[in-house]
């Protein structure tokens, strides 16, 4: 049973931007949470925003700070269809064996946002880069 949506693949120009964004949240960790300026309020296409929190593994909760960004912001709407229909399309990036290493491996912790169909390859393979992280970690401390 798989729990992505079927969405239109999201557009060149689109992609760019969203490249754009995830390497400044790649550079300022995966821990921050970054907040939303009033100008990106009104302009901002929330698929991409959605595409960008899914691919940080972020929850569906996460739009309410989205919303509580753009609360007080005239002219924004934040649009929680397009930003979910993002989120599960940057989920499925995020929910692979190869990425779940990674995180593992760099410090990160794994967040529980992917389907449970194939859960226990994704959580030994973060168990595995955990192992790696712990192990470095140990080694320079010495």
């Amino acid at each position: 049973m798989s729990y992505f949506l079927n969405v239109t693949p999201i557009n060149r120009q689109s992609l760019g931007s969203v490249a754009i964004a995830v390497a400044m949240l790649a550079l300022s960790g995966c821990a921050t949470t970054q907040r939303l300026t009033p100008q990106q309020c009104q302009v901002s296409n929330w698929q991409d925003i959605g595409y960008a929190d899914g691919l940080q593994g972020r929850s569906g909760a996460y739009f309410g700070n989205h919303a509580n960004d753009c609360a007080n912001v005239v002219g924004a709407t934040p649009n929680r269809m397009l930003w979910e229909q993002g989120r599960q399309v940057g989920l499925k990036s995020y929910c692979t064996e190869l990425n779940a290493y990674k995180t593992g491996r760099e410090g990160y912790d794994w967040q529980p946002v992917c389907p449970l169909e194939g859960i226990e390859k994704l959580e030994e393979a973060y168990s595995q880069g955990r192992y790696y992280y712990i192990r470095q970690r140990d080694l320079d401390y010495l």
